[in-house]
Formats: C-alpha cells, sequence, structure tokens
C-alpha cells in the first residue's frame, strides 16, 4: 500500500487542480510560482503576495455579471467596489484599481487614503466612493469634504436615521444617499437583528418623513444590504435577498431618483482543495430574482452594486512557515511546532475557528502522519488541528525511510493559502505581538512594465528595536 502524501492527495482531491501544482523538482508551486527558489531566496517565516491574481478574481466577478445580465436581457448596470477593510495596502488597492473597480470604506481613515490615491491619479472625481459604516463625527466631516470638492459619485449610506442630520449641515452642493437596510441574523446568531443599518419598517416612513422632497439637496440613490454568512444558496439567504429586492420596489414607486442595489460582498474562496461553489449560478439567481421582482411590481431594475473583499484578496496570498521541530506528547499527539504563530500571523484561526487551505510545499513522497500544528507563543490556543474538509491535519513526515534521501537535511516546509483578506488588519501589522514573536518578512511578486514576473522584499522580518521603541524602552 502507498502511504505517501502524495498518495493522500490523489485519493481525496483532483490535483493537480488551478493555482497548484508539483514542479519537476518535487516542490509545491502557487500559481506557477517557484517556492523553492523563493524560500531559498528569503527564508521563512514568509508572506507571499502574488498580485495578478487580484484582477483574475475582479475580471471573473465581471464577466460572470455580465454573462448573465445577457442571458436575463437585464436591464441595469454592474460595479465592482472593493471593500477596502480586508487589506489596505497600497498595493493591494492600486493592483485592484487598474481593473477599473470602484472603492468602499468603512472608517474615517479611509478617506484618507481615498486622497492619496487620487493625488496618485489612481481614481478619478468619478469613481464611485460607497461609505459604510457607523459615522462618527471625524467620518462624516471626511465625507462632506470630498463631496464638496467635486467628487461626484461619493454615497454615504446611512447606518443609521441620526447620520443623515450631518451632512445636511456640512454638505454644500446635491448629493447622494444610501440605507443600509438592517438584515435578520441567521436562526442561530445570538441576536435576532443586525446591529448595523436601519430596520426595514422604518426605512419608508423615514424617506417620506426626511428625504422625500429635499431633491434639490440630496437624492435616495442605493439601498444596501449585507449578510455575514455570505451568498449561500439556502432559505436564509433568499430570503432576506428577496426582503430588500420587495423593499426596492416599494420604495422605486415613490422614490424615482433610487436606481441601485448593493448586495454587499459575501463571495466564498477557496479554503480546500475540494471547495465547490458555483458562482455563474448564484449570480444568475440573483439577476433572475431581481429581475422577476420588478417586472412583477412594474418598475425599473436597478444598477447592481457589490463590495467584495476577500473574494478580491484572499487568494492573492499565502503564509510559509518552517517545522521547526517534532514533538510527542503522548500516545495520539504528534506536534510539529512551525517557526512562527498562528495567534500572530493567522489570528482567524483560533480566532473564529477559520480553516484555510494548507498543504505541504515539500516531502511530497514522504510517508503522512497526523499531526498537529503548535505556534511558538506560550499561549495554548496557538495551534492548528483541522483542516475544512475533516477534523484532522495529515502531513509528510519530517524524514523519510530512507536515510540517503538528500531531502532528509531539509526542513518541513508548510503553506497556508489564500491568506490575503483581514489577517494583517486584524493582528495589527508592524505593531507589538504576543510574546513578541516578530511579523515575517513580506514579499511580492507582480509584473513589471515590461510584463515580466518579478519578485521584492516589501517589509523585513519584525526587529526587536521596533518593538522595544513601540514598548518605551528606545526612545
Amino acid at each position: 500500500m502507498n502511504n505517501t502524501y502524495t498518495s493522500l492527495v490523489k485519493q481525496t482531491f483532483h490535483f493537480p487542480q488551478e493555482g497548484f501544482d508539483r514542479g519537476d523538482d518535487g516542490y509545491l508551486e502557487y500559481n506557477g510560482l517557484d517556492l523553492k527558489e523563493l524560500i531559498t531566496k528569503y527564508g521563512t517565516p514568509l508572506k507571499l503576495t502574488y498580485l495578478p491574481k487580484i484582477g483574475m478574481q475582479i475580471n471573473k466577478a465581471k464577466r460572470l455579471f455580465k454573462e448573465a445580465m445577457h442571458k436575463h436581457k437585464y436591464e441595469g448596470e454592474y460595479f465592482y467596489c472593493y471593500c477596502t477593510k480586508s487589506s489596505h495596502f497600497s498595493f493591494i488597492v492600486e493592483e485592484a484599481l487598474k481593473h477599473n473597480i470602484h472603492l468602499e470604506t468603512s472608517y474615517a481613515y479611509d478617506i484618507e487614503i481615498i486622497n492619496r490615491l487620487y493625488q496618485r491619479r489612481k481614481i478619478n472625481k468619478e469613481t464611485f466612493i460607497i461609505c459604510n459604516g457607523y459615522k462618527q463625527k471625524n467620518y462624516t466631516s471626511r465625507i462632506a469634504k470630498l463631496i464638496n470638492s467635486g467628487f461626484k459619485n461619493v454615497i454615504p449610506v446611512l447606518d443609521n436615521k441620526e447620520e443623515l442630520i450631518a451632512y445636511k449641515k456640512a454638505v454644500r452642493q446635491p448629493f447622494s444617499l444610501g440605507i443600509r437596510v438592517a438584515a435578520e441574523e441567521e436562526p442561530n446568531f445570538p441576536f435576532y437583528t443586525s446591529r448595523l443599518g436601519i430596520r426595514a419598517k422604518d426605512i419608508l416612513e423615514f424617506y417620506v418623513d426626511e428625504i422625500e422632497g429635499y431633491e434639490e439637496k440630496f437624492q435616495l440613490k442605493m439601498l444596501h444590504i449585507f449578510l455575514n454568512k455570505g451568498i449561500k444558496d439556502d432559505i436564509y439567504y433568499w430570503s432576506e435577498f428577496n426582503k430588500i429586492i420587495n423593499l426596492y420596489c416599494q420604495l422605486k414607486k415613490i422614490c424615482p431618483e433610487l436606481d441601485s442595489i448593493n448586495i454587499g460582498g459575501g463571495f466564498p474562496i477557496k479554503h480546500s482543495l475540494g471547495f465547490e461553489y458555483d458562482y455563474q449560478f448564484m449570480i444568475n439567481e440573483i439577476i433572475s430574482n431581481i429581475k422577476k421582482a420588478c417586472k412583477k411590481a412594474k418598475v425599473p431594475m436597478p444598477n447592481i452594486f457589490t463590495e467584495f473583499g476577500s473574494f478580491t484578496v484572499g487568494e492573492s496570498m499565502a503564509h510559509i512557515y518552517s517545522v521547526a521541530g517534532q514533538k510527542i506528547q503522548n500516545d495520539r499527539e504528534c506536534w510539529y511546532m512551525i517557526d512562527s504563530s498562528f495567534i500572530t500571523t493567522l489570528p482567524d484561526t483560533w480566532g473564529i475557528g477559520e480553516k484555510f487551505l494548507m498543504l505541504p510545499i515539500n516531502k511530497w513522497e514522504n510517508e503522512y502522519q497526523r499531526v498537529v500544528l503548535g505556534g511558538m507563543t506560550c499561549d495554548s490556543h496557538d495551534y492548528y488541528d483541522s483542516e475544512e474538509h475533516i477534523n484532522e491535519v495529515f502531513l509528510p513526515k519530517l524524514k523519510s525511510a530512507n536515510p540517503e534521501d538528500i531531502e532528509n537535511k531539509d526542513p518541513l516546509y508548510i503553506g497556508f493559502f489564500h491568506t490575503g483578506a483581514y489577517q494583517d488588519q486584524i493582528s495589527g501589522y508592524g505593531g507589538i505581538k504576543h510574546c513578541l514573536i516578530p511579523s515575517p518578512k513580506h514579499v511580492i511578486v507582480e509584473y513589471d512594465k515590461n510584463g515580466k514576473l518579478i519578485d521584492w522584499l516589501y517589509a523585513k522580518e519584525q526587529s526587536s528595536q521596533s518593538m522595544l521603541k513601540i514598548l518605551g524602552y528606545l526612545r
């Protein structure tokens, strides 16, 4: 019986598949990248961002929406927005903007990024800026300044009724508004209704009392909804989705300016080689449902906005670690200790139990065994013990049965893939880490002006000196 890791993967999944293959040297390749060469050049732990994947994802969504709209003879337009909070880095946002998209913000400081992007000529005053979130004065005042400076498509999405007062006072020219509809949470959620947005039953009355009749100053242009669980083919999603469509139809009859529905983000990304999701089916259903409701209500079909964050950037990044050592703690548990920390580099793994696509980089011809991956901190929660498709982790043994095998001299390298969304934002990039575990070095891979694929070091591994300065030991 063949008990190699290669045989395990091929028995379980179709392999190779998009984005993953093995090179002639036996090492895993990620989007065609020679990971062995990058590890040799930069070492581990290593964060790797492959920028071309961002454009691939954006263009995929645009193509699928275009095909669905053509199929259903849909009369509205589609607008792709990038959700900046998933990754604020300039190289991420600017790469996304190369593909004719728009932006969504969630806090006051996002507006400073908008201003910088405009100064760099990455956006113009026609770019849609969708402003979400519960807004304090420092946020609403920045939004007002954007509008007053001539940005024509800034749409503050009202999270509560009182927010409109701030714009009435500060904005000096006509502007557009959106309203976020507070969705009902899933039955197993601790709360009945999302804390974000305005209750659906209050919106019609709010429009009549506070917005209708002020068309020369501001107009309601957009209804916005977002569901935490994402866009999934189940009763809960379609129930909440159809509520906002019906609300749009009701409002459209008394608010002719209303012309857009924003369905937020929520497209899933691949977190396992066994990942299956029919994007085209879901988009077809979204388009079909909206069209049917509008035809029945005899109102025009709205433009559709999306705010994809994880879908845009998630599959563009990988975290690569070395196994620093093995610990046998009892009869059942074999620990592989990585040369970093899950808590500090992949906080979603312990914070919300997120599972990322995890594969060994080398030693695929070794026998495999069940293991638990442990991080370097002293925290008992710094571990990774299950994959998305099973409640276990299997990895190659550190040494092969052949003592002369040259690979026995190399450590086992492990890659966590599709980690590009939220991890740096949640862990606090460049700050103090648990047990003072440093942030890994960060390498960017992109095409240069001549179309050649290049790699460059964006950030070195965090130094002890930078931490001591933050902590006040160096002045």
